[in-house]
């Protein structure tokens, strides 16, 4: 028997939107607050998790046609090389910098910071991670 989930799927929708756009936030914000790569990626994986668990697995493969298991070593790779790219500047390992862009259109003054490379890094691997070994256990159900 199949069970009217208009509700659920509707409020995953909007869910997964609010979780989406928070993770992005925590990105952003981690290099001077708390967040960052780690937890931003952790609400990603729990974002796409909940699309998998409300619309099923293949319908949310056409959405997102990743095979997560390649995220990770590309996550990884991307870390260990803005770390290793301070050893260019004989500075040492995971050294950072930053820049400030004042003329941006729209945004306005933009900071960057080579740190963001690593948290993107570090962003990468917990998504890749995370559903990997939560698609494996579901697949195996």
């Amino acid at each position: 028997m199949r069970t009217n989930d208009l509700i659920l799927r509707t409020t995953t929708i909007l869910i997964a939107f609010i979780l989406l756009a928070f993770s992005i936030y925590l990105f952003f914000a981690g290099h001077n607050a708390p967040g960052g790569g780690f937890i931003g990626g952790l609400m990603t994986a729990a974002a796409i998790i909940l699309m998998y668990m409300t619309y099923g697995f293949e319908s949310v493969k056409k959405i997102i046609p990743i095979n997560f298991r390649y995220v990770i070593p590309f996550g990884l790779l991307t870390a260990v090389l803005s770390g290793v790219g301070s050893f260019v500047f004989d500075v040492p390992f995971l050294s950072h910098t930053f820049a400030h862009f004042s003329h941006v259109p729209i945004l306005g003054e933009v900071e960057l910071a080579t740190a963001m490379f690593f948290d993107l890094g570090v962003y990468l691997t917990v998504v890749g991670v995370a559903l990997t070994i939560i698609l494996s256990i579901a697949n195996d159900q």
